[in-house]
């Protein structure tokens, strides 16, 4: 309960933050371990009529399974922590010329992720010097007033086109319209059902960007994706879509290269990530759609819930779009 209060409002000191929501991490870890551990005890138990046999093995499975228990925790707490940068290329028919583009989502600003966490996040940034940044979705996830100061710092973003921004799920749990309004006064372009164009005249590609499907539930700010892709015929085009799950609302995509989604975390915590495939086609990195369209998932550059990530590291992605 102290972790849902003081997530919408950060207004206690990190340390106490951070004692009210890695249990939650650590609980559910101890637990996948110890259904393991049962299973294994069970089949000790049942494999040798030899006594002491059995009781060194159960001695070598606790101290095995209390290590076990102890790093994994130890590792998902550092992997929440330590960003990674992910390199790819993805060939886009048709580009004239080639574009490096760097894709941050569900970076879920709030509590643990703090204006600290963003400055060190935009010097990492910077470091690529790409053409393009995108953020898709997920940035807000507290109310606004506490996030503002982290905002401030996405201002100092480089690139030679800009940054653009398209919202999430969680932006319309925390005022959307206020969080559309502050990331504009930021100098961040917000794709709004709409396209831009990126590049050199004659060689660049298209832009575009649509609201979160939750904005049908929400009753206002909703996707619309024929919008989106007004004249964009003529050059190649990419999409911010916030779920994969999107995709299967799109009539057509044949006039979309490549869509780029977050909203999964990658599972963030396994094995969360069997759970994500019942709810979204794709989980993490590059899958080819179908003929036209390739889809590349962000497995999220913050974390939502307790601070760990278990199988699925925190994620800047580095794209390079080359010619196909």
């Amino acid at each position: 309960m102290g972790y849902l209060v003081f997530r919408r409002y950060p207004i206690i000191p990190n340390e106490i933050y951070f004692l009210l929501s890695v249990p939650i991490g650590i609980i559910f870890l101890l637990f996948s371990t110890s259904v393991i551990y049962d299973i294994l005890k069970y089949l000790i138990n049942h494999s040798s009529k030899d006594i002491k046999r059995r009781e060194f093995f159960k001695k070598s499975l606790d101290i095995t399974a209390l290590l076990a228990a102890t790093s994994i925790n130890a590792k998902a707490m550092y992997n929440a922590r330590h960003i990674q940068i992910e390199e790819v290329k993805i060939k886009i028919k048709n580009l004239k010329e080639s574009y490096s583009l760097v894709q941050i989502s569900d970076v879920h600003i709030g509590g643990l992720v703090d204006k600290e966490f963003i400055a060190s996040l935009v010097k990492k940034i910077n470091l690529l010097k790409a053409d393009v940044v995108v953020i898709t979705g997920d940035l807000v996830d507290t109310n606004l007033k506490y996030a503002k100061a982290a905002l401030e710092e996405l201002e100092n973003l480089k690139s030679t086109y800009g940054t653009y921004f398209i919202v999430g799920n969680h932006e319309y749990f925390h005022g959307i319209e206020n969080i559309i309004e502050t990331m504009k006064s930021l100098n961040i372009k917000v794709l709004e059902n709409e396209n831009i164009y990126i590049g050199k005249e004659n060689s660049g590609f298209y832009l575009a960007g649509v609201y979160d499907r939750f904005g049908e539930r929400y009753g206002e700010y909703k996707p619309d994706i024929k919008k989106a892709l007004e004249n964009t015929e003529d050059f190649p085009t990419i999409l911010l879509a916030h779920q994969p799950k999107f995709i299967e609302e799109i009539p057509s995509t044949s006039n979309i290269d490549l869509i780029l989604c977050g909203h999964t975390h990658g599972g963030q915590i396994m094995p969360f990530n069997l759970l994500v495939k019942l709810q979204q086609p794709y989980i993490s990195g590059l899958y080819q759609h179908n003929d036209t369209t390739q889809v590349y998932v962000n497995k999220g550059t913050g974390f939502w819930g307790p601070p760990m990530r278990l199988g699925a590291s925190s994620e800047i992605t580095y794209i390079n779009l080359i010619s196909n």
